[in-house]
């Protein structure tokens, strides 16, 4: 039952929706499989040139040609989409439909030559294989289930055609392809599903492990990692869009005495007890991180102004809802928190500076005489 239980668990990450970090290490993965297909396709190129040397038939040749001058073509076009980062989100599905659709195509057009060759033609059927291997690369378990149950199906139809195309039995034997026989197409739709899984672990490992660097495990907010991959493509949104965006950088006052009168069990429940208030109060849009011990960011698509009254709106909230430390004749503690906020396009453009500026506020608040929210210097 256990065993049924992890493997349930383990479709269910691989069929869902990634989150930013996992979104945003995938775009980098599909311009690479971009750049690498590029490199690929230019190298299918001289196949036909091989195949003409070696002493294979004129028509293979040219349809060898005419196959790699299609792939280097579309390869082009996919790594143009691939550099605009994000922008489409149905691209890792296409360029993977893509990769398996040209390879069923490319037997498909063998077989007017001879049908073994559609079934036969190793060299050709491998691609299949580099086409699931390189979904890994995206880091979407979708992706990867998409291209090897496409590949399943059309690799499927194609032999049904070629099947039911066969008047002779000597029709599916060639000296150059040897003989077809269903056994042996079996086996190859067996290894087709193998290669699928085994990159859909490599998938699912990768996520976990993306997850883990990602996300904060005390409160499961997202973590300073998160910050780094995803605040960039965040700026860059806001630039093209013409809008704005604020960074909150947030420190709670004198925690350490929580931990020191306490102790640090009851220090980690006031700190879920902070974050459960900042997630009430949290908007759409809005993205709350957990930076430090007692550090805490928020990402807001609004212009410092705005920002301003959200943050201190939820320094006031957090003030009203004392922590209950539960413990001995302890009385519930009251938390307050300083806060420093930049935005952009006013305090900069990238997230360095966003950063450096939210924190000299910060600072400022704290010198001022703490539970405040600073927007401005000066």
């Amino acid at each position: 039952m256990d065993s049924i239980r992890s493997a349930r668990e383990i479709v269910t990450r691989l069929l869902a929706r990634p989150d930013e970090i996992l979104l945003e290490v995938g775009a980098g993965g599909e311009l690479l499989v971009a750049r690498m297909r590029v490199i690929i396709a230019a190298l299918l190129l001289l196949l036909p040139l091989v195949n003409a040397l070696g002493g294979g038939r004129v028509q293979e040749t040219l349809i060898g040609l005419a196959g790699a001058v299609f792939v280097n073509a579309f390869a082009q076009v996919w790594l143009q989409l691939a550099r605009r980062r994000r922008r489409y989100r149905w691209l890792s599905f296409a360029t993977a439909a893509f990769d398996v659709s040209a390879t069923t195509l490319l037997l498909g057009i063998l077989a007017t030559t001879h049908l073994a060759a559609a079934l036969n033609s190793m060299i050709v059927w491998c691609c299949y294989l580099l086409a699931i291997l390189l979904t890994a690369l995206r880091s979407d378990g979708r992706t990867t289930v998409f291209a090897g149950l496409l590949a399943l199906l059309q690799y499927a139809t194609l032999n049904a055609v070629v099947f039911a195309s066969v008047t002779s039995p000597e029709q599916l034997i060639s000296s150059d392809y040897g003989a077809v026989t269903a056994s042996g197409q079996a086996q190859r739709m067996v290894l087709l599903a193998i290669v699928t899984v085994i990159t859909a672990a490599v998938v699912y490992r990768t996520q976990r492990l993306v997850e883990l660097s990602g996300t904060d495990g005390l409160t499961r907010l997202p973590n300073r990692s998160w910050l780094m991959h995803r605040m960039p493509r965040l700026l860059e949104v806001a630039e093209e869009d013409g809008g704005s965006l604020s960074l909150a950088l947030i420190d709670l006052d004198h925690f350490r005495r929580i931990n020191d009168e306490a102790g640090h069990h009851a220090g980690d429940r006031a700190i879920r007890h902070v974050v459960d208030v900042l997630r009430s109060m949290a908007e759409p849009g809005e993205w709350l991180l957990r930076l430090g011990s007692e550090e805490f960011a928020l990402v807001m698509p609004q212009p410092v102004g705005t920002s301003w009254e959200r943050v201190d709106s939820i320094r006031r909230m957090l003030a009203q809802h004392p922590f209950d430390p539960e413990r001995g004749n302890m009385e519930p503690l009251r938390i307050t928190f300083s806060a420093g906020i930049a935005s952009c396009p006013n305090d900069g453009n990238d997230l360095s500076r966003l950063l450096s500026r939210a924190d000299q506020r910060l600072k400022m608040a704290k010198r001022e005489g703490r539970n405040r929210v600073i927007a401005r210097d000066g």
